[in-house]
């Protein structure tokens, strides 16, 4: 049961991100929203909103409780700037630049990097699987990215980087949080590592800093659903899923996500896709679903990973 809540989870969670990526896309292209103040709105507010939560649902001391000691406050502020931020920020930057679906597609080399780096660390041993699914991480981003012409890249070069960055921050996202999640709620490990990267973006744009004469009602409903929905929900539920689930289950479980950016991007907001990077979303979606269905890989990995502070 606690497996089969933990898949229902990091899937409802990665439909959220998801389409949440193709709203705040929309934000950018025709409210002009600036990418700095939304990703700090959206932190400070979900993250309000998760510790509300836990204060009235669960065990509330834990929200103070976790500051009491350098064990688990230490690696909560970096969980919040290097986690949480990280991937938050990247995944933004290269929807500004680029589109929901390659930002999110480029997001999902994560599970490629947790296998390079679990092998490294001699958690997990290779297998055919890992080297499939490396392969065809690799050829999907050529055919994503160059659309099969080698001289000329189809998606801007600031959406590439900020979208790798993306997949990197979210790997040590989905490692990092296992000790804390070990001794406290998700609630409060999520709702505070929002709060953490929200604040510290709030010197670089106030959240209270926004031009709203241009906002139709239209618009702040996106905003709503992108803090509601594409925030607070979809990282609590991925997060939650990592108790019941191994990380490496986890990030490729959420094969729904870059299924349902590219759904939206392209029959929502009308943006063309190139039959070759048809052919490498599929070698990409390909990748995540071989791994998830993996489960004797995924068990190995599970009994293996223990990462330290």
């Amino acid at each position: 049961m606690n497996r089969q809540k933990g898949i229902v989870l990091v899937i409802t969670g990665a439909i959220f991100w998801g389409i949440g990526g193709t709203v705040a896309k929309k934000l950018f292209q025709q409210y002009q929203i600036d990418v700095d103040w939304l990703v700090t709105i959206r932190l400070l507010l979900a993250g309000f909103l998760l510790l509300t939560v836990q204060f009235f649902g669960k065990d509330r001391s834990q929200i103070l409780g976790v500051w009491k000691t350098r064990k688990a406050a230490i690696p909560l502020l970096i969980f919040g700037l290097l986690g949480m931020l990280a991937v938050q920020y990247t995944y933004m930057s290269s929807i500004k630049h680029g589109n929901a679906a390659v930002a999110t597609l480029l997001q999902y080399l994560a599970p490629v990097i947790i296998i390079v780096y679990l092998i490294i660390r001699k958690q997990t041993v290779i297998t055919l699987i890992d080297l499939l699914t490396v392969s065809l991480a690799l050829v999907g981003c050529f055919f994503l990215l160059t659309n099969g012409s080698i001289s000329q890249l189809s998606v801007p070069a600031p959406a590439i980087v900020w979208g790798v960055l993306s997949g990197f921050a979210l790997a040590f996202y989905t490692l990092y949080a296992i000790p804390l999640l070990k001794q406290y709620d998700s609630l409060v490990i999520v709702g505070w590592a929002m709060m953490i990267g929200g604040f510290a973006l709030s010197f670089i744009h106030p959240p209270w800093q926004l031009d709203t004469r241009g906002l139709t009602l239209e618009a702040y409903l996106y905003l709503v659903f992108v803090i509601i929905f594409g925030t607070m929900i979809a990282f609590w539920f991925y997060i939650e899923s990592l108790q019941s689930l191994a990380p490496k289950e986890s990030s490729l479980l959420g094969s729904i996500e870059p299924l349902a950016a590219v759904l939206t991007t392209v029959f929502w907001l009308k943006e063309s896709f190139g039959i070759f990077q048809w052919i490498g979303t599929a070698c990409i979606i390909g990748m995540i679903v071989l791994l998830a269905l993996n489960k004797e890989s995924a068990s190995k990995s599970k009994s293996k990973v223990s990462i330290s502070y």
